[in-house]
């Protein structure tokens, strides 16, 4: 969405605890793969498998966001307890989409939310 607006920014993904979850393993859920696709993002594929957050990943970000307060802010503050109050914390689910919730679409319009309000748009 960033290049799309000609924006410098570019985000990446870190799990938390991969090695706490039988979730974290194999590669990208299809449903992710699909939904970027459909953005016109096409770089992403079935081959990107979760990758485990290090502190320099923390420390090179400008903005961190954890998708789901209730789990994340649990193994931040195992981790990496500096972190805990410099995240912004979302409150969306992780779990397969539905007609009655899809994850995807809220975490696409928080995104848009996100680049509207650091764009100045």
């Amino acid at each position: 969405m960033a290049a799309h607006r000609a924006l410098p920014w570019q985000a990446f993904s870190r799990g938390l605890a991969l090695d706490k979850g039988v979730n974290n393993i194999g590669p990208m859920s299809p449903f992710a793969v699909d939904a970027l696709h459909a953005l016109g993002i096409t770089s992403v594929g079935a081959e990107r498998f979760p990758l485990q957050v290090e502190e320099r990943d923390l420390q090179a970000a400008d903005h961190i966001i954890a998708l789901q307060e209730a789990e994340h802010k649990l193994y931040l503050q195992e981790r990496h307890p500096a972190w805990v109050n410099k995240i912004e914390y979302w409150h969306i689910r992780d779990c397969v989409p539905t007609p009655a919730y899809n994850p995807l679409e809220e975490i696409a319009r928080d995104v848009q939310c996100l680049i509207a309000h650091f764009s100045g748009t």
